[in-house]
Formats: structure tokens, C-alpha cells, sequence
């Protein structure tokens, strides 16, 4: 995590052909993607300066180099709020994004565990890094949480140290490579986070899969889409997710599964339902 900027920025360029950036191929490439010199090009910028910016050594940035880097680079938007992260990781990058310093909280507020128990859907909140805090019954019935001792109860470390982990998530890669991209993205919003660094390092210390996803350096905000569950009790569950970012508490998200009704998904949660009413 050394040098964040310049992983970042190596990674990018290097998905992208002179061709995707209208420039005309010449002679042999090392390694696949843009070279150094036609990203600098891209930009307007000297090859000395990008450099010097890939290599972590670019201080004062401004707003329009990274403007026009990130133009360079075809970054989305999500993707460009990083890059602005990683280049002035001591600054403010959007006061709707990242807490101020000394603000976050490892616990939820009253009101929000209320407002999960009211929650007829599974429903949990997660916190920076990817640590579990909270729960409602049914999102409890669906993953564990309250079987995992509080210390363990992290997403990332489920999934990459977990052996069965691939079982209950049948396609692990995407989920993976979601929740490496969650990661980068809280690094780059919280640099020099020690217990993050901890974190990146025992699960690149134990998995292999994750070291090669941190190295791609994915970003992706974590905000709908579908995931596939393989449970222990009633078996296949297509769900679809939605995440909100809580009012107040701009680092904690709350994960609400959703199935529509009448589908195999919502039929197979009312048995779980039903099943936990039936042994109280």
C-alpha cells in the first residue's frame, strides 16, 4: 500500500490500446496497455511530470491534471473520486464520501437497529473495511453473523479465509472481486488506516486470489446489483441487493437482500422465516 497512486494508474493504463485512446501503435510493448510517455500525451502534461505522479512523487497536484489524467485514462466517475483520493490522501475529497477525521463509529445508532428490525427483507450494516456491525433476524438467519466471534465478523476475511465461503457464494469471483474493489475504494477514502493495512496484509498472506485482485486494483461503489447463495438450509437463493449510505454516518452502508414476490428467493426466506418462529 506503499504506493497506491502509481498501482492505481499503472493498473488503469494498462487496459487500455493506443487504439482505445485513438493513438497509432508502434513498435514492440513489454507489457500490454499505454505506455508512460502516451498517457503524459493524452494529458498535456510532461513525461517527466506524469512520472514523477505515477511514482508517488507528485505533490500540489491540481485539479485539472487530474482532470485531464483521468480523461487520459477513461476513468469513471467512481474511478476518478479515487484517483483525487490517492493523489491528496492527507485532503478532503467530498465531504459526502468519507467521514471527517475521528468521526467514524464501530457501532450503529439506536434508531438504525430499530429501523433494521422493522425490515421484513435480511438487512445488515457494514462499516469501514468491510467489518460487519449490525444485523436484523432475518439477515442473521441468511449469513451467520451472530456465529462469527464479534473480532472475525469482516466480510473480506469470510470470504477469502473461509473454506466454505465458495460454497455459499457460488460465484465467488464476482463476489471477490466486488469486495476487493470495496476495499481499494475505503483505502484510497482512508489512507495510513492501520487496521485496514492489517488487513490487506494477512489476507494477502493466506489467499493468493485476493493478492492478485488487490494488484488489479478494481473500484467499485457497492450499490445494487444480484447476488447467488447457496444455503446450508434452504438451499439456492437468487437475491438482488440494494445499499444505502446512513444519514450521518457516511462509512457505514446499510445491505438490504430483495427478492420479488412470489419467486423461489421469497418463498425460501419465508421458509427460513418460519422456520426460526417454529424453535422460539
Amino acid at each position: 500500500m506503499q504506493n497506491d497512486l502509481g498501482d492505481f494508474l499503472r493498473s488503469r493504463r494498462s487496459r487500455l490500446s493506443p487504439a482505445d485512446a485513438g493513438l497509432r501503435d508502434y513498435g514492440r510493448r513489454r507489457v500490454p496497455g499505454l505506455r508512460r510517455e502516451e498517457v503524459a500525451q493524452l494529458a498535456g502534461v510532461s513525461v517527466d511530470y506524469y512520472i514523477r505522479l505515477e511514482q508517488g512523487r507528485g505533490k500540489h497536484v491540481s485539479d485539472a491534471v487530474l482532470d485531464a489524467v483521468a480523461r487520459a485514462l477513461r476513468l469513471t466517475d467512481t474511478e476518478r473520486l479515487h484517483l483525487y483520493a490517492l493523489a491528496r490522501p492527507h485532503g478532503v475529497v467530498d465531504a459526502h464520501v468519507a467521514a471527517p477525521s475521528g468521526a467514524y463509529r464501530d457501532s450503529v445508532a439506536p434508531g438504525i437497529q430499530l429501523m433494521l428490525d422493522a425490515l421484513a427483507a435480511p438487512a445488515f450494516v457494514l462499516g469501514r473495511r468491510m467489518d460487519v456491525l449490525s444485523w436484523n433476524l432475518l439477515g442473521d438467519l441468511v449469513s451467520g453473523f451472530s456465529r462469527v466471534p464479534a473480532a472475525q465478523r469482516n466480510q473480506a476475511r469470510y470470504l477469502f479465509l473461509e473454506p466454505a465461503a465458495p460454497t455459499f457464494y457460488p460465484e465467488w469471483e464476482t463476489v471477490a472481486a466486488e469486495t476487493v474493489a470495496f476495499l481499494r475504494r475505503d483505502a484510497g477514502l482512508h489512507p495510513g488506516d492501520p487496521k485496514l493495512t492489517a488487513l490487506v496484509e494477512e489476507l494477502s498472506a493466506a489467499s493468493p486470489a485476493f493478492r492478485r485482485l488487490w494488484i488489479a486494483h478494481p473500484i467499485k461503489e457497492k450499490t445494487r446489483g444480484a447476488k447467488l447463495i447457496h444455503h446450508p438450509e434452504v438451499g439456492r437463493l437468487e437475491i438482488g441487493y440494494e445499499t444505502l449510505t446512513l444519514p450521518g454516518d457516511p462509512d457505514q452502508l446499510m445491505v438490504v437482500y430483495t427478492a420479488a414476490p412470489d419467486s423461489p428467493a421469497a418463498a425460501a426466506l419465508a421458509r427460513l422465516a418460519e422456520s426460526h418462529a417454529a424453535t422460539v
